[in-house]
């Protein structure tokens, strides 16, 4: 079982869009099973490559018991209805915000061998998805946040 260290706010490697990936190979397969055994922890939502330092377009995600992983994910859908809870992020240990996400998200993309694979969901799934690809993006959830929301994140994020 391999469980990876999570880079935190700072590494260049959570600012910059990872690469799509282009072979559906045995390194993809270790990685795959990397994220998807680093996200199998209580309290953890979702993990994306870049987070463990590797700049790949995959995430792993872990909602109400269900845990799996996509390579390549696109959101080709967004519902017009918002939420707007709070959200986390492991590599932003300790600090909490509400972050406005759709309550429901479409994410198209491949499974690790290559097959066509799409998830939905609504409420933590849907925010779920929405982190990871901002991650993949070079985003963290602190670029969504505005107003007294980010100040607050941002003061807290100072004083860590």
């Amino acid at each position: 079982m391999t469980i990876r260290p999570i880079r935190e706010l700072g590494d260049p490697v959570l600012r910059t869009p990872a690469d799509e990936v282009k072979k559906f190979d045995a390194w993809l397969a270790s990685l795959v099973k990397d994220l998807v055994e680093t996200v199998d922890h209580p309290g953890r939502a979702g993990l994306a490559a870049p987070q463990i330092g590797v700049s790949v377009r995959a995430f792993s995600y872990n909602i109400d018991g269900e845990i799996g992983h996509m390579v390549n994910p696109t959101i080709v859908e967004l519902s017009e209805e918002i939420q707007d809870g709070d959200e986390g992020c492991l590599s932003v240990p300790g600090i909490w915000a509400p972050t406005v996400r759709a309550m429901h998200a479409v994410v198209e993309g491949f499974d690790v061998d290559g097959k066509p694979l799409r998830l939905e969901g609504e409420g933590l799934m849907a925010r779920c998805l929405q982190h990871e690809v901002d991650h993949l993006d070079g985003k963290v959830f602190l670029d969504r946040l505005t107003g007294e929301a980010r100040k607050t994140a941002l003061r807290a994020l100072r004083s860590r």
